[in-house]
C-alpha cells in the first residue's frame, strides 16, 4: 500500500482483448443481439405510427418542438442584434468621455441613437422563422412520405428557406445567398473529394485560401472605386469610412480613368477645406498627383501610418463588438464560468483583426501612391492589384480565419459581378432571384448537416445547430435512450478509447449548450 506522500499513479488501461478471447466472441454475440432487439423496436414503431419517429422526445408533440424552436432561435438572434447595438454604443460614448453616460439607460439604450429595434425584429424573425418552419416542415415530411430519406431535409430546407423575405433589403438577400451557395460549392467538393472523386489542382496549397481572398478582395476595391454602384450601400459606406481618402477624390479619380471631365468644383471645394487651394486641377487629367489624394500632408509614408492607425482606433470597437457579444450569448455557461478569460480572449482576436484590416488600408494607400511615383497616366487596374495586394495582410489572421474570411468576401466581389453583367445586359434581371437561389443554397446546406456533417465548414455547423436550431445537434433526448443504448455506448467506449478521446472537443461544448436551463428562457 503506498504512503499518503507518494505520489497516485494513473491506472493503466486494460489490454486489448484477443480477437480469439470467448469473452470478446460472446461480447460480440451480445452486439448483434442489441442491435437487432433495437432495429425491430424501430420497425414496430414505425409499423404502430405508419411513419418514421420524428427527433424530438415521445412526450413532446411536433407542434410544441416547433414553436419551441421559433421562440428560442428568435431570442438568441435579437439578443446578439441588440446586445451588438449596444456595445458599440458604448464605445461610442466612450470614446466622446462621456463615463457617466455608460450609467445613463435613456443615453444607452434610447430608441433615437440606438435605432436596432425594427432591424433585430426582422433577424429575430429570419433566424426564428427558419428554424420553426424547418422542424415542422421535417415532422410533415415524415407523416406524408412516410419515410425518412435525405430527400425530406432538402425539401424541408428549402421551403423554411422562404423566411429570408423577412429581411426587406434585395441587396442583403442577395449577399447572403451568394455566401450561402459558396458553402455548399465548398461541402459539394468537400464530400466529392472525401470519396476520392475528385479535387483541384493546387487544392492541397497551404495558402490557397489566402490567394481566393485576394481575388475577392481584388474585385471588391475595384467596384468600390470603378463600380461602386455594384456594392450594396452599407458595404461601400463602410469601406468609405475605414479609408483616409474622401468620396470627392475618388469620384474624380473614377472620371480620369474613364476619360471623362473631372468635376472641379467640388474637387477644389473639397481641397479648399483642407487648405490646399494651391493646387492646381485640369479638367482631363491623366493622372492625380499624391497632393490631391490627401491633401492634409506631403509625405506619403506619413499617410500611410496615420491611415493605419486611424483604421485601428475606428474598427476596433466593431471587431470586439462581434467577438464578444456572440460568445456571451451563445456560451453562456462558459462566459458565466470564466468571465475575465473570455473577454481577454476577446480582446485578443480583437486585436488580431483589427491589426489586419489596418494593415489592409494601409497596403492600399500605399500600393496607390507607390504608382503615382513611377507612373504619369492612371488605369483602373490599377485599383484591383492594389486591393489584391492588400489582401496578403490576412496573413495576419488566424489558419482558420482565413478560409472564412475568403468565402465572406467571395459572395460581395459575386455580387459585385453580378450587377456589372446585368447592368450591362449579359445576364437577365430576374425579381426575387435571390430569394429562389438562398431557398435551393439551404436545401442543401440542409442535406450536408444531417447527413454529411464533416462536409460543412466547423464555423457554419457550430452557428447552425447552437443558433439557427440547435436541438438539431441533439435530436433525441437523453432521458428517452433506453438502457440497450447506453450498454452500446459503454461497449463502444470500451473498443475505441482513442477515438472518443478525438471527438469529446465538439461533444462537451455542444452538451454544456442549453437554453433552457437559463431561468425565464
Amino acid at each position: 500500500m503506498p504512503s499518503p506522500s507518494s505520489p497516485t499513479k494513473p491506472l493503466a488501461s486494460p489490454p486489448p482483448l484477443d480477437p480469439s478471447d470467448p469473452l470478446r466472441e460472446a461480447e460480440d454475440r451480445l452486439r448483434d443481439a442489441i442491435e437487432e432487439l433495437q432495429r425491430r423496436q424501430r420497425s414496430a414503431a414505425a409499423l404502430h405510427h405508419h411513419h418514421p419517429p420524428c427527433d424530438h422526445a415521445a412526450d413532446e408533440s411536433c407542434v410544441a418542438h416547433a414553436i419551441g424552436n421559433l421562440c428560442q432561435s428568435f431570442l438568441l438572434s435579437y439578443g446578439v442584434r441588440v446586445g451588438i447595438g449596444i456595445l458599440l454604443r458604448a464605445f461610442k460614448l466612450a470614446r466622446r468621455q462621456s463615463y457617466s453616460s455608460l450609467l445613463d439607460l435613456k443615453q444607452l439604450v434610447s430608441e433615437k441613437d440606438l435605432i436596432v429595434r425594427e432591424e433585430a425584429c426582422r433577424i429575430g424573425l429570419f433566424f426564428g422563422g427558419f428554424s420553426g418552419s424547418y422542424h415542422a416542415l421535417r415532422c410533415l415530411l415524415r407523416k406524408y412520405r412516410k419515410k425518412e430519406t435525405p430527400l425530406n431535409a432538402i425539401l424541408a430546407g428549402s421551403m423554411a428557406g422562404l423566411s429570408i423575405l423577412a429581411l426587406d433589403d434585395s441587396n442583403r438577400r442577395r449577399t447572403l445567398s451568394l455566401y450561402l451557395l459558396a458553402r455548399v460549392a465548398q461541402s459539394a467538393y468537400n464530400s466529392a473529394k472525401s470519396k476520392n472523386k475528385f479535387h483541384f489542382w493546387g487544392s492541397h496549397w497551404r495558402h490557397g485560401d489566402s490567394l481566393l481572398f485576394s481575388l475577392a478582395c481584388a474585385q471588391v476595391m475595384y467596384a468600390f472605386v470603378m463600380r461602386p454602384e455594384s456594392l450594396p450601400k452599407s458595404y461601400h459606406e463602410f469601406i468609405q469610412k475605414t479609408g483616409p481618402v474622401a468620396a470627392p477624390v475618388y469620384k474624380a479619380v473614377r472620371e480620369c480613368c474613364r476619360g471623362y471631365p473631372v468635376d472641379i468644383a467640388s474637387l477644389a471645394d473639397y481641397l479648399a477645406e483642407k487648405g490646399r487651394s494651391d493646387i492646381k486641377l485640369e479638367e482631363f487629367p491623366s493622372i492625380f498627383p499624391c497632393s490631391v489624394i490627401h491633401p492634409h500632408t506631403n509625405s506619403c509614408l506619413v499617410q500611410n501610418a496615420t491611415a493605419t492607425s486611424a483604421t485601428f482606433r475606428k474598427t476596433f470597437p466593431l471587431y470586439f463588438s462581434l467577438t464578444f457579444v456572440p460568445f456571451v450569448i451563445l456560451r453562456l455557461q462558459k462566459f458565466l464560468a470564466a468571465p475575465a478569460r473570455t473577454f481577454l480572449f476577446a480582446v485578443k482576436d480583437s486585436v488580431r483583426s483589427t491589426s489586419f484590416l489596418s494593415a489592409f488600408v494601409g497596403i492600399f494607400q500605399g500600393v496607390i501612391c507607390l504608382h503615382r511615383k513611377v507612373a504619369s497616366k492612371d488605369n483602373k487596374l490599377v485599383y484591383w492589384t492594389a486591393g489584391g495586394l492588400a489582401a496578403l495582410s490576412v496573413l495576419l489572421e488566424k489558419k482558420a480565419r482565413r478560409g472564412e474570411l475568403a468565402l465572406y468576401v467571395l459572395p460581395r466581389a459575386g455580387d459585385s459581378l453580378w450587377y456589372i453583367l446585368v447592368n450591362r445586359h449579359l445576364l437577365p434581371d430576374i425579381k426575387n432571384a435571390e430569394v429562389f437561389l438562398f431557398c435551393l443554397c439551404m436545401g442543401g446546406i440542409m442535406y450536408y448537416l444531417e447527413h454529411e456533417p464533416a462536409t460543412l465548414a466547423p464555423f457554419l455547423r457550430g452557428l447552425i445547430r447552437r443558433f439557427l436550431a440547435s436541438r438539431i445537434s441533439n435530436p433525441v433526448n437523453s432521458s428517452s435512450r433506453n438502457a440497450s443504448y447506453s450498454y452500446l455506448q459503454t461497449l463502444d467506449a470500451m473498443k475505441k478509447p482513442k477515438l472518443l478521446e478525438g471527438d469529446g472537443s465538439e461533444g462537451p461544448s455542444e452538451k454544456k449548450y442549453n437554453l433552457e436551463s437559463i431561468p425565464g428562457l
